[in-house]
């Protein structure tokens, strides 16, 4: 059988279909399981003991009898990988093969190390740079120039490390569901290609014309997604490791002596992601200046920064935790910056979730989206940070909270479901199909509109006000917030 995956646009040939339940491309091979997707990660299990299984983590039935699925994240802090982690666990339970990539090793020339260090930097040390860049790009809609020409880059790249029996390609990475459209709609990628939309609000880079499918979490992203112009958009809720859920009272004794916590002060988690970024010291001081409760404080792989809060007082500030789901469990409110993956951890765990000193750009857009759901208090002020706390810990909004995330997991049915829906039908040709005249027609129609933007000064925006406020782009929720 023919390789599923074309190196060059080859126009004599349609893109082929596979039937449910055949392997794709040439004679399967020995299986590439990444090592997390059939076993849960180790520094995530549950050291407590047996826990009552969830309607979320029961087992999944078997689509497939060893086709392989590519899924390709980015080592860019955690929550890209985390997701792709979840996905691939999930998919492997199901009988697929996983591969998976890491989209910063397929830019050439080491840029993706490169970029992911100058982002990281801007976090740390010009956020305002970065929030005016994501608030940029969302209004252009679309990548730069120059974005297009470094993504162009790592096409070749991509299409050489998909194995030639590969079924479909995942994306939990935007710039890698960016370089998959491109090459769906060249004709050179004539395999599915499906997007997970990770977070609560979605950038515009994050839909890519030439994608087949996207994922999303919640309605809210996923109408978000539809505005955008993203196809075939789908809730099937969030993903997280099945360690993480509530615990039981003597399970958070357990917790908190194993941690070396206090036995009954309330206790607030507060997370600042793998690479510890933001205002972590001045949160963490507010916290423990306000008396509600005691700062546990993770900074991931910044262990410089658990050193600096300890000498400023912070008793219990930590590195990497292996034991994130003991952690919690050990806790009774969680403090967060960005709206990633930990916070979905949270919800899992019951935890209620307060966002606090977000980080620019997709932290403050997802602390918009997950308060307008419910699912999250957003804190603007160091006055308002003791009675929101409050209220979280014993309030009836905590416990309302608490029962609308735990709910955020039982309503969705995953993204397997919705992956092997794509395998199952097979692959159709995404390239466009637009006649002379109406390629002739869009040219005169941008022509008109260049002429208009250099006399009149003006740029076309796009027109966004009559759209429910689901639909909104992050950053009109951002400034509905505001207002």
């Amino acid at each position: 059988m023919a390789s599923s995956i074309r190196r060059r646009p080859d126009k004599s040939r349609r893109p082929h279909s596979h039937a449910p339940g055949v392997a794709c491309g040439r004679e399967p091979r020995v299986a590439l399981v990444d090592q997390e997707a059939d076993v849960p990660v180790s520094s995530r299990d549950d050291p407590v003991g047996d826990r009552t299984p969830r309607p979320w983590a029961s087992t999944t039935a078997r689509h497939s009898d060893g086709q392989l699925i590519v899924i390709i994240s980015a080592s860019v802090g955690a929550g890209h990988d985390g997701a792709a982690t979840e996905v691939a666990r999930r998919l492997a339970a199901a009988g697929y093969r996983i591969t998976r990539l890491d989209f910063v090793d397929l830019l050439p020339a080491r840029l993706g190390r490169l970029l992911r260090a100058g982002y990281r930097h801007m976090l740390v040390v010009t956020p305002a740079a970065y929030q005016r860049i994501h608030a940029t790009t969302e209004r252009a809609r679309r990548p730069g120039l120059v974005l297009r020409a470094l993504l162009r880059s790592a096409e070749r790249r991509t299409l050489r490390a998909l194995p030639p029996d590969t079924c479909a390609v995942v994306s939990t990475y935007h710039a890698a569901s960016q370089v998959l459209g491109a090459l769906r709609l060249r004709g050179r990628l004539t395999v599915s290609a499906l997007t997970y939309l990770t977070d609560f609000s979605v950038h515009p880079i994050w839909v890519a014309p030439g994608i087949d499918a996207h994922m999303a979490i919640h309605p809210i992203p996923a109408g978000q997604a539809r505005a955008l112009g993203a196809a075939v958009v789908s809730v099937t809720g969030p993903v997280v490791n099945p360690a993480f859920s509530p615990g039981t009272p003597a399970e958070r004794q357990a917790a908190r002596a194993r941690f070396g916590l206090p036995e009954n002060a309330p206790l607030a988690l507060l997370v600042a992601g793998s690479w510890g970024v933001g205002s972590v010291r001045e949160a963490a001081t507010e916290i423990l200046n306000s008396g509600i409760a005691v700062p546990v404080v993770v900074c991931g792989r910044n262990q410089a920064l658990a050193d600096r809060l300890r000498n400023d007082g912070i008793g219990y500030a930590y590195g990497w935790v292996d034991d994130m789901p003991g952690l919690m469990r050990a806790c009774d409110v969680l403090v967060q910056n960005a709206g990633g993956l930990t916070s979905l951890e949270a919800f899992a765990s019951g935890l209620p979730v307060a966002s606090y000193r977000c980080i620019p750009g997709h932290g403050q857009t997802n602390a918009a989206a997950l308060e307008e759901v419910g699912l999250a208090a957003w804190i603007w002020a160091a006055d308002q940070l003791k009675p929101v706390l409050a209220e979280l810990l014993d309030g009836p909004f905590g416990r309302r909270q608490r029962t609308e995330a735990l709910r955020l997991y039982e309503a969705g049915p995953g993204p397997v479901n919705a992956i092997a829906s794509v395998v199952a039908n097979g692959t159709v040709d995404a390239r466009p199909r637009t006649s002379p005249r109406l390629v002739r027609r869009r040219i005169r129609v941008f022509a008109g509109a260049v002429a208009a933007t250099v006399c009149l000064g003006i740029s076309a925006g796009v027109v966004e006000d009559h759209l429910p406020v689901h639909f909104h782009s992050p950053t009109k929720l951002l400034e509905a917030h505001h207002r």
